[in-house]
């Protein structure tokens, strides 16, 4: 009984972890995905700041691949059953929403909106 109690409230949490990440909620990428892309492009940009947009884009894409994922092992955790059939749940429609907010943050970042943190706080020397 333990078990199985354990077992659902991890996969619920996997579940609702990999459900933030993932492009099916419309408000996440402001939120969760983008701030997170941001950080790990700024991680990058540390080392080399002309890999910047590269590493912004590489990295909103692995939130939301890794949402799909979460969601899955919390269904198969928690259920013991295979994941839903993604082509109902509109996985064309996810991917269109994901490459439109990809092509809006290459548009702010080449417009000098989105920038690495060091451009906006340049080092005193």
């Amino acid at each position: 009984m333990r078990a199985q109690w354990v077992r659902g409230f991890t996969g619920a949490v996997l579940g609702f972890v990999g459900y933030m990440l993932s492009p099916l909620s419309w408000w996440n990428d402001l939120y969760v995905n983008l701030p997170l892309a941001y950080l790990a492009a700024n991680f990058v940009s540390y080392f080399d700041p002309s890999l910047f947009f590269a590493a912004l884009a590489i990295a909103y894409w692995i939130t939301n691949i890794l949402g799909f994922v979460l969601m899955h092992v919390g269904v198969v955790i928690a259920a013991e059953t295979e994941a839903p059939n993604w082509k109902r749940t509109g996985v064309l429609q996810v991917l269109t929403i994901s490459i439109a907010y990809t092509l809006l943050v290459g548009i702010l970042y080449y417009m000098g909106i989105l920038k690495p943190l060091s451009w906006y706080f340049p080092a005193h020397s």
